[in-house]
């Protein structure tokens, strides 16, 4: 894109905001606000990316994909947004809470892939070997040096010699990232929220169940568990029969079978949706009808069908597939999974609601046959590296939904500097703060009217908003008294 068409834009997007008027972009993908839309845009930019920031001898480059935002960009001072995309392919900047929020401060949003995920690979085989590359650290060192690329283009583009305020976001994994990248380059940033964001790494993530249980309630767990007890049985007899009827015939392992119905169960609570599950195992069970088929038919229509889960996914065979191609992310985070962080979710010694055929075993057998000898995720050396829950940093927001079984995985006690807050409802989960209710599928603006209590989430967002006012404003001093 030329200077004089970058510039043109920035200078209709401070129109936009001053006349309230639409503004319709000649390119068709680009971030005209449609209020029906997912996505604020899905127009592709490129950077040239640093392969390994810690070698001194390899300076390969590999091509990045970055979107950026600018219908709400205050020229020339106005904030930027820094979303960051996590363990799968980046498609756009998503419409949700975070487009309100810009449209507040005057900000731009931009967003980075991560590196290896959707177009951002920069080897077209993802073998073992090619992916010694794929490292929470090296995406942080991504986030840093692209955040110069775009601060310094953007300078030269206004013809001037200043710093914007950045503030960072992110979701789950890029939660983490979020968190860390303002723990690692506080200097780069004003803030960060750190929404669901798992920054401990866990090898025996045996709270990840406990935590579906108490979110499926009684009932509801009671049907689970009676559920899980038929369905063991049923496989004993015929295994071929019961993977079958939850469309899982392709699958050659045991243990992906049963981590396969777990996760189907998770997925209710994690994304807001717990009545698609709850309601027909209960209405099931009190009626005495099978509980298999109950289950069997939210599996396939809801987790498989407007969820849009695949089977493939859990099958070692597939993950094995070191071809470059859609669902490489399956692979490229079973990495991430077998090196760095674990977060094994294996079934508890009692009570639980999984298959206790999803032990630690299983997981270590997954990563030895998916990627060979000698991977093995070291969770201490991780959680020493960025402090776990001990966190060491400041200026972060840290966020979780209530029912979402990954926040046992979060900070949730709030620290100096670190507030940390529980976005408690029903349907409270996954990136509640920025996705509303349910967070699948997604919401316009992160729209919080399905929340079994919206006052909740208006209140966590009312904090996050005052944090940052506070921070951009702090930074916003400091950069005046540099650039004076």
């Amino acid at each position: 894109m030329s200077k004089v068409v970058m510039v043109a834009r920035l200078w209709l997007a401070v129109a936009m905001a001053v006349f309230s008027s639409a503004f319709v972009n000649g390119h068709v993908t680009l971030g005209w606000l449609s209020t029906r839309s997912e996505f604020l845009t899905q127009e592709e930019f490129w950077f040239d990316q640093t392969l390994d920031h810690f070698s001194h001898y390899n300076r390969h480059k590999f091509q990045q994909r970055y979107f950026e935002f600018l219908d709400y960009f205050r020229i020339p001072d106005g904030p930027i947004f820094f979303r960051i995309c996590g363990e799968g392919p980046c498609n756009g900047i998503a419409n949700d809470y975070l487009s309100i929020l810009a449209k507040k401060f005057g900000a731009a949003i931009v967003s980075l892939e991560h590196r290896y995920y959707g177009k951002s690979s920069p080897f077209k085989s993802l073998t073992t070997n090619n992916l010694r590359y794929l490292s929470s650290k090296q995406a942080l060192f991504d986030l840093a040096v692209f955040r110069q690329y775009y601060q310094d283009s953007l300078n030269l583009k206004l013809d001037r010699k200043s710093e914007n305020p950045w503030f960072v976001f992110g979701v789950s994994y890029s939660g983490a990232l979020s968190a860390w990248f303002q723990l690692k380059f506080p200097h780069l940033t004003c803030g960060s929220l750190a929404s669901s964001a798992v920054v401990l790494a866990v090898f025996n993530f045996t709270d990840f169940d406990q935590q579906i249980g108490e979110s499926a309630g009684p009932a509801c767990k009671a049907a689970l568990q009676e559920t899980n007890q038929l369905v063991e049985q049923r496989f004993a007899i015929n295994k071929e029969e019961v993977q079958a009827l939850f469309g899982a015939e392709e699958m050659e392992v045991d243990g992906d079978f049963f981590y396969f119905l777990a996760d189907a169960a998770a997925m209710a609570f994690q994304y807001g949706n717990p009545d698609k599950l709850c309601c027909p195992l209960v209405e099931a069970k009190n009626a005495g009808k099978d509980l298999v088929d109950a289950y069997a038919k939210y599996v396939k229509n809801y987790f498989l069908g407007s969820f849009g889960s695949n089977v493939r996914t859990y099958i070692q065979k597939h993950l094995k597939n070191t071809t470059l191609g859609e669902d490489s992310a399956d692979r490229l985070w079973w990495f991430q999974v077998c090196t760095e962080v674990a977060y094994f979710q294996v079934a508890p010694a009692n009570d639980s609601i999984r298959s206790s055929k999803v032990d630690i075993r299983y997981h270590l057998d997954l990563c030895k046959n998916v990627f060979g000898e000698g991977l093995y995720p070291d969770v201490d050396t991780t959680n020493i590296y960025y402090g776990g829950t001990k966190i060491a940093g400041s200026k972060i927001v840290f966020t979780n939904g209530s029912q979402d079984p990954w926040r046992h995985a979060s900070k949730q006690i709030p620290s100096p500097d670190m507030p940390s807050y529980l976005l408690t409802c029903r349907n409270c989960g996954h990136g509640t703060d920025l996705r509303g209710c349910p967070q699948s599928p997604p919401n316009i603006e992160g729209d919080a009217h399905s929340c079994t209590s919206p006052a909740t989430v208006y209140k966590v967002r009312q904090q996050l908003v005052k944090k940052m006012d506070l921070w951009l404003s702090e930074c916003q001093a400091s950069i005046n008294r540099k650039y004076v």
